[in-house]
């Protein structure tokens, strides 16, 4: 039991923030890419002596991630709406303000999904091509179709020639 838990913590500690970020990306949101987090988890405990190799740790959470994300629009959602978000007080994290990284980020996140995660996986965390499609299950070239058309899609919005607006529902930044 104690391997098992050094095992866990061990997890924790090296993944926490990366699947966070990660979390941020899908759902632009700080408490539910929290909770996201803490599925994840809680999840991974669950299933720990599944994971038989130590390097593919990070591929194996992400995937988690993903699917528990998946599973929180299989959820009923509640609508909380009788208090007034601009009441609340804000606990954004600081991030770059640049004008251009704004310009970025928001680009990135009016990308279709199927662009956006593989382009954020990449960028953000660093995962290759191989990791990617072993977590979405899809082909390596199908990969790196999307993170090319991706890339081409920014280029194109952020130079005035493609209009991504509308095509996803996640709030700017």
């Amino acid at each position: 039991m104690q391997d098992k838990q050094a095992r866990y913590k061990n997890l924790v500690e090296a993944y926490s923030s990366r699947l966070y970020r990660y979390a941020y990306w899908l759902c632009g949101e700080k408490a539910t890419a929290e909770d996201l987090v803490q599925e994840t988890f809680l999840r991974a405990w669950r299933f720990l002596d599944s994971l038989k190799d130590e390097n593919s740790a990070k591929r194996w959470l992400t995937t988690i991630l993903r699917r528990e994300n998946a599973r929180r629009f299989e959820r009923k959602q509640f609508d909380y709406a009788d208090v007034e978000l601009d009441t609340l007080p804000s606990d954004r994290e600081d991030f770059d303000t640049r004008p251009e990284i704004l310009a970025l980020r928001n680009a990135m996140r009016l990308l279709p999904v199927k662009y956006r995660e593989p382009l954020v996986l990449q960028v953000l965390d660093g995962f290759n091509l191989e990791e990617i499609a072993s977590i979405f299950s899809l082909p390596r070239n199908t990969v790196a179709t999307r993170l090319h058309r991706a890339r081409q899609k920014l280029k194109k919005h952020l130079s005035g020639e493609e209009e991504l607006v509308g095509i996803n529902e996640l709030p700017r930044i």
